[in-house]
């Protein structure tokens, strides 16, 4: 009778034990990324997929906004009155473009030589370009007006290779083009969630955007604007790689449970 109440118990044991190595298994793999949470614009293989290109809108200069302005004509010796203290930069970085450039107020205006203020906020480089034009015909000879949005960056932070701030030069500067540069999303990062916060006449707003769907392609906030802000967001399962997967802890519960097991059907 002993004996086989010992038996019980070892098997219940036995049970117990397998439950627990079998649940464990079981939590390590269900936790795993699989390699479509690491895909891309997902279509089905045999529909071509065609999207219209999303409405850009040009870039509506605010306050506190650095532009740099410069102005070419016929006549050199002229046109060096509308220069900035030191010249022109030879080369456009950004920090020689930033000292050589004109801050817009809080009334939205920049203080430029000769012309005096110019109202700004509200309009895009081109029609800045413009008013300038027009301003300077009747003093300089064909001139020819640069004007270029110094502050062009955008910050990308969260699960992605680099984060940091980021400055770019073309108008049509894709949320993909933005997370290339910071080293694409990590594998623990959520393509499926991510937030793109930009300020729009004064409002924040804030959209999370699905890069896992082609739809993204023809989003209004498919193209980065000047001082955004990509986050993507970490995602709740973990991708185990080959070096990263606990292989010798699945091992040991497994030789762990038959060693057990052996002993038991020994007695």
């Amino acid at each position: 009778m002993k004996k086989l109440s010992v038996n019980l118990y070892s098997s219940f044991y036995v049970r117990r034990r397998l439950s627990l190595m079998f649940l464990v298994t079981l939590f390590l793999f269900g936790s795993c990324v699989t390699q479509r949470n690491l895909e891309y614009l997902k279509t089905n293989k045999n529909t071509p997929a065609e999207f219209k290109e999303p409405e850009y809108n040009d870039y509506r200069l605010q306050r506190s906004d650095a532009l740099y302005i410069q102005i070419n004509s016929l006549d050199d010796m002229s046109s060096n009155v509308f220069a900035q203290a030191g010249g022109h930069p030879t080369t456009l970085d950004p920090y020689s473009a930033y000292l050589s450039s004109y801050t817009i107020d809080l009334e939205g205006n920049i203080e430029f030589p000769v012309i005096g203020k110019l109202p700004v906020a509200g309009k895009t480089t081109l029609q800045v370009s413009e008013m300038i034009k027009d301003s300077v015909e009747n003093i300089l000879s064909l001139p020819v007006i640069t004007v270029k949005l110094v502050n062009q960056y955008v910050s990308v932070l969260g699960e992605v290779g680099l984060p940091g701030h980021y400055v770019y030069s073309q108008n049509k500067f894709s949320i993909f083009d933005a997370l290339s540069m910071a080293g694409d999303v990590t594998r623990y990062g959520n393509r499926k969630k991510v937030v793109l916060t930009r300020k729009e006449n004064g409002i924040t707003i804030s959209r999370e955007l699905d890069l896992t769907r082609p739809e993204v392609l023809t989003s209004r906030y498919f193209y980065v604007q000047p001082n955004d802000m990509v986050y993507v967001k970490p995602l709740r399962k973990r991708f185990w790689g080959f070096q990263e997967f606990p292989f010798t802890l699945v091992f040991s519960t497994i030789t762990t449970g038959l060693l057990i097991f052996t002993i038991i059907q020994q007695q």
